[in-house]
């Protein structure tokens, strides 16, 4: 199969029960998604697929042949980083770092997210603040960090966004 990643197409031929981390991960050296719980729980794996994040343990590559997906290993680069990778360094997001790559993947695909107006379970109101706390906190409500890091983290999201 042609898997694309990160703008990189790769013919894989891999077993059809495979996920999509797995590919990522075992196949492409791509070790920034995480395997935390391997039951989509803890956002450790989030990637952005099409543009929209999910949890790569819980889908299987080959149903992906078409798709584009985007890991943490490409919305940046060390002499230009991703303005969430910068603000998370910016807010000390992040502590031991095993969460960061999901966190940061989850939190590219709630800022897209905004920008197309979507509401999540926690909007109100017809002129709702898509990025207030409470907000940014639901949104992000799938990825764990075990570490605490939470309260910078919603900072360095507010400031990739220009807010």
């Amino acid at each position: 199969m042609r898997l694309t990643v990160n703008d990189v197409e790769h013919d894989l031929d891999l077993d059809p029960r495979t996920t999509l981390l797995d590919a990522l991960r075992e196949h492409l050296d791509l070790t920034g998604a995480k395997k935390g719980c391997d039951h989509g729980q803890c956002g450790a794996c989030t990637v952005l697929l099409d543009g929209r994040r999910v949890n790569s343990c819980l889908v299987l590559v080959i149903a992906q042949q078409d798709a584009r997906v985007t890991t943490i290993e490409g919305l940046g680069t060390a002499e230009e980083p991703h303005p969430l990778q910068r603000g998370f360094l910016d807010h000390d997001g992040f502590q031991c770092g095993y969460c960061t790559p999901g966190q940061i993947c989850s939190a590219a695909g709630m800022l897209d997210e905004v920008e197309r107006g979507w509401p999540s379970a926690v909007t109100a109101g017809d002129d709702p603040d898509l990025l207030s706390d409470p907000e940014i906190r639901e949104r992000m409500s799938g990825n764990l960090c075990r570490c605490g890091a939470y309260p910078n983290m919603v900072p360095a999201i507010r400031q990739a966004a220009g807010r």
